[in-house]
């Protein structure tokens, strides 16, 4: 009977022993990373139903391609390994169901309490970024959480939001510009 799997092993140690069939390493990865990533896809997303679908092909994903990370080696984590796989799901799902915007984006109240994300750019980033950021309007915030934040490519982003590929790179460059304003 094998051992349970020690709580002090990182995400990527996981992911490596996920990669050579331990099921105890997967299931303790799983326990990890399931509540964070379910919570950022809902935030993407409105349907239940998709959210679910995409979580399971992602970890099913996680399955089979463990053997591919090379996020240790190479500076990424684990856990951004399993959000690009995550979030490139929910642009497949999108594709294949023909959906644009009208369920890409879940609506979320304007009072709301910041994400983890929101904490760590607020906190780590300098105060004249901060508030370039804080000047954006939602929709140049969107496309660079998904770009930047997300990783995804500017077809991606166009699917997952649910508008034009000029657009994107578009709303990317007055981001962009923007920021650079606020830190000059």
């Amino acid at each position: 009977m094998k051992s349970p799997v020690p709580d002090r092993l990182s995400d990527e140690q996981l992911v490596r022993r996920v990669a050579h069939g331990d099921r105890d390493a997967f299931d303790e990865l799983y326990r990890r990373t399931a509540p964070w990533l379910a919570l950022r896809l809902r935030r993407r997303c409105a349907d239940e139903q998709i959210v679910s679908e995409v979580m399971q092909e992602a970890y099913l994903a996680v399955w089979r391609a463990s053997g591919s990370f090379v996020g240790a080696r190479a500076g990424g984590s684990a856990a951004g390994w399993l959000w690009t796989i995550a979030a490139r799901r929910l642009v497949d799902v999108f594709r294949r169901r023909g959906l644009g915007g009208e369920l890409a984006v879940a609506s979320v109240p304007e009072e709301r309490a910041p994400s983890a994300e929101d904490e760590v750019l607020g906190t780590e980033l300098d105060e004249r970024l901060a508030a370039g950021l804080a000047r954006l309007s939602p929709e140049l915030c969107d496309v660079l959480q998904a770009m930047v934040l997300d990783g995804l490519s500017v077809r991606e982003t166009s699917v997952l939001l649910g508008i034009a590929e000029g657009t994107v790179k578009t709303r990317a460059r007055r981001a962009r510009i923007a920021l650079k304003e606020a830190l000059a």
